[in-house]
């Protein structure tokens, strides 16, 4: 496939759906996975030269399979977006060990293989973008977002490291902290007395997103801040 190719890792109908939108639109082929198949089936049906790979992160052995496949059928991956984040919530009291694994597993250990599965490409290449979406919750623990707080502070830290080793080969590694409420119809029926500011439009972070990937290398930024205009922080 002559297209570069940029996988999105957790694809529904917000944030993820977004980014391979725009990276379709910027020009790329795009690589939609998701545990499940019923938002990136559609979309991949929507969008030129897109395919849906059903892909569980917290389980090494589904992303080899996702990313063999991609390698197979789209070719190798420039860009890697990792979207996918998650953890039960509760208090340290509250959530169970299996819930503070499965908050680790899913923002830390799997951001780690996917990126493990597109660094030698990218580095044969001498350049790529990996993109971490990451949460305000990775610099301070709320009482109840224990298991969340921890998976996403493991991802930064894991970022960071990247992003020390990786950029001298031309692999440009971002976080990008997201702090607010995404304007879906379910955050609507869930708030429906906030204003049209109090909402993070999915595709503003977008293009974020995509203007970080297109930044020199000489004055890359590692971490950016997504953030509704009218917040008090």
């Amino acid at each position: 496939m002559s297209k570069p190719v940029c996988a999105v890792v957790g694809v529904g109908p917000g944030n993820g759906a977004a980014f391979a939108r725009r990276f379709s639109e910027g020009g790329h082929a795009v690589a939609l996975l998701a545990r499940g198949s019923a938002v990136s089936s559609q979309l991949a049906g929507e969008l030129p030269d897109a395919g849906a790979f059903e892909c569980d992160v917290g389980d090494a052995a589904s992303i080899e399979r996702s990313f063999s496949a991609i390698r197979q059928d789209m070719g190798a991956v420039e860009t890697l977006i990792y979207n996918a984040g998650s953890a039960p919530w509760g208090s340290v009291e509250e959530v169970s060990a299996a819930d503070f694994e499965m908050g680790w597993r899913i923002n830390a250990l799997g951001a780690f293989l996917a990126a493990q599965k597109v660094i030698p490409a990218m580095k044969e290449a001498g350049h790529g973008n990996i993109v971490f979406i990451g949460a305000t919750a990775s610099r301070r623990g709320g009482a109840k977002s224990v298991a969340f707080a921890a998976g996403k502070a493991a991802q930064r830290s894991l970022a960071e490291s990247m992003a020390r080793h990786l950029w001298p080969a031309g692999i440009h590694v971002s976080l990008i902290i997201v702090d607010g409420v995404i304007d879906l119809e379910r955050t609507r029926q869930r708030m429906p007395d906030k204003p049209d500011e109090f909402f993070l439009q999915a595709s503003d972070i977008a293009e974020t997103v995509w203007q970080t990937t297109r930044q020199n290398r000489s004055a890359w930024s590692f971490e950016v801040e997504a953030r509704p205009f009218g917040e008090t922080w």
